[in-house]
């Protein structure tokens, strides 16, 4: 997470994939605090700092939007560099709204279908654009924005649990019986 994170598409894919059993340890990128401030001014501690993870292990890194967030996620040579290792490997990463950006600049998205906020598209290097709420392509997952964080959050814990699971806790969030009207 860096300054300028949107909270919903941090906080929901959080809190949805810790409802499903999924260890998640939210990042900080900023320099000298575990500390992010949204772009809505609401600050967050992370639970660890940039430099002291190792990511060598990590069956995703998830990307939040908003801007300047994803901007600054773009400019810390740490995170391209983890993201790069991170498909190298062919583990999964994920990016919603902005941050696709993200993943666009470092052609992970090249051959592959992707959505993000709309008027990103042309960040979205060598991808087909989808303009779907979320689009779920191999090991990549991309999110269009606020109103997809649940439909993302749900996506990555049936990639990451099952879809039982994630069908489990949509149900206990009362979110499942949205998408039936």
């Amino acid at each position: 997470m860096a300054n300028g994170f949107e909270d919903v598409e941090a906080l929901i894919p959080v809190d949805v994939l810790r409802r499903g059993g999924v260890e998640v340890i939210t990042v900080s990128v900023e320099e000298d605090s575990q500390v992010v401030e949204s772009a809505h001014r609401v600050q967050m501690v992370a639970d660890a700092m940039f430099d002291e993870c190792d990511f060598s292990d990590a069956d995703l890194l998830m990307l939040p939007g908003g801007m300047p967030g994803a901007s600054n996620l773009n400019n810390h040579e740490g995170v391209r560099e983890a993201l790069l290792r991170q498909a190298a490997e062919g583990r999964r990463v994920a990016a919603i709204c902005a941050a696709p950006l993200v993943l666009g600049g470092l052609g992970l998205l090249r051959g592959k279908r992707a959505t993000c906020y709309p008027g990103f598209e042309q960040t979205l290097v060598g991808a087909t654009y989808t303009a779907e709420l979320c689009t779920v392509d191999g090991n990549v997952t991309t999110g269009e924005g606020p109103a997809a964080a649940f439909p993302f959050a749900y996506a990555l814990l049936s990639q990451l649990a099952d879809e039982q699971t994630a069908q489990q806790v949509a149900v206990g969030m009362r979110y499942a019986h949205l998408m039936e009207k």
